[in-house]
């Protein structure tokens, strides 16, 4: 078996105008997630809890969180290979650092549907783009 070939996380941080107490809702909780990333279907922010996301064309896929830890980190397996993570730091004037880290990413992988992970991490490098916008519209409004 050859080594794998380990391609850099995609990692977006940004720094939202609101309170980290609301950003943890919004990235912890079946309604928030729905609103900003993807649907996911008999959700429960428990470390263990195996769950499916709607990811649109690509169907259901399946999900175990594996990290909670209010309000500052909420981690999930995602699909065969993937990491999920997103970190919130609570800022001076009710703002909040986000950071959100999707890894797992191998040169020589195919994802579940038959893609190289070389080319769907930078279809996703370009997607977590707008889907961090939304986010941040969402919590700022």
């Amino acid at each position: 078996m050859s080594n794998a070939r380990k391609l850099p996380d995609i990692v977006r941080t940004l720094e939202l105008n609101a309170p980290i107490e609301k950003v943890w809702n919004l990235v912890s909780t079946a309604e928030g997630l729905s609103a900003w990333f993807m649907p996911p279907n008999d959700f429960e922010p428990v470390v263990g809890h195996e769950f499916t996301i709607n990811a649109g064309q690509f169907g259901m896929s399946p999900c175990k969180v594996t990290a909670v830890d209010p309000p500052e980190r909420f981690s999930i397996d995602w699909g065969k290979d993937w990491t999920l993570s997103f970190e919130l730091k609570a800022l001076p004037d009710a703002r909040t650092a986000f950071t959100l880290t999707h890894g797992g990413w191998d040169e020589d992988a195919l994802t579940e549907f038959g893609q190289p992970h070389g080319v769907i991490r930078e279809h996703m490098a370009g997607g977590w783009d707008g889907i961090v916008a939304k986010l941040q519209r969402l919590v700022e409004a």
